[in-house]
């Protein structure tokens, strides 16, 4: 019997070459710049591995979902992108320009010109950020906010349902300290701690877990 190959069985990769690059990995065109595209490889490769968690394979199967995490984060990440992609040899052209999350949100058409009047207003009159006031209207579904969000400040968005959490890394912040600020230690990628949270990481509490992890903190959200 073949041994098994589980970029080639699983995930149906043709290149032999490893390691393979992220793009690869998560079977997109080189140099992808779509993050909903890139997000929705993510899932469906992660949804596709996952019927192998349990069984012979768990161990294989949970190795390549940390992989495929990995990749995402870092594709997502509009910084790391850029880092990344010039290890591959990509010609950097500056940072690019960013969406806003207004820009997003109706590009997406997820709400409209009045919808948008209304949360400024509101967000004005209540000094909320404009992301904050569309999700206490209840403008558009929570999730669907929070990706545009990450999207426009050039993070990446988790949903901590796909991505398990490193219960090891869990116990070593003060969970009050935690639940203060909302935060939660996800995984280690590149030497650096992945800190979940609705907003980037506070910098006094991300110092705090530099010196406590001795290790760079990235915020995802």
């Amino acid at each position: 019997m073949a041994q098994l190959d589980v970029y080639r069985d699983w995930l149906n990769i043709k290149e032999t070459e490893r390691p393979l690059n992220h793009y690869q990995l998560l079977r997109l065109k080189q140099f992808e710049d779509n993050t909903a595209t890139i997000r929705k490889h993510y899932r469906q490769l992660n949804a596709h591995v996952r019927k192998y968690a349990s069984g012979e394979y768990m161990e294989q199967s949970q190795t390549l979902l940390n992989e495929l995490a990995k990749a995402m984060l870092c594709l997502t990440d509009a910084e790391r992108k850029r880092e990344y992609d010039a290890t591959l040899g990509r010609k950097s052209s500056g940072p690019g320009q960013s969406r806003t999350f207004a820009e997003i949100m109706l590009g997406n058409k997820l709400i409209d010109q009045a919808q948008l009047k209304r949360a400024k207003s509101y967000a004005d009159a209540v000094g909320l950020d404009i992301h904050q006031a569309v999700l206490q209207q209840k403008l558009a579904e929570p999730a669907d906010i929070t990706l545009a969000y990450a999207e426009s400040i050039g993070l990446p968005f988790v949903d901590l349902n796909d991505i398990g959490i490193d219960e090891n890394l869990v116990v070593q912040v003060p969970p009050q300290l935690g639940r203060q600020y909302s935060f939660v230690p996800v995984m280690i990628a590149d030497g650096m701690l992945m800190m979940a949270s609705p907003e980037p990481i506070n910098p006094d509490v991300e110092e705090e877990m530099r010196l406590r992890f001795g290790m760079q903190i990235r915020s995802v959200i």
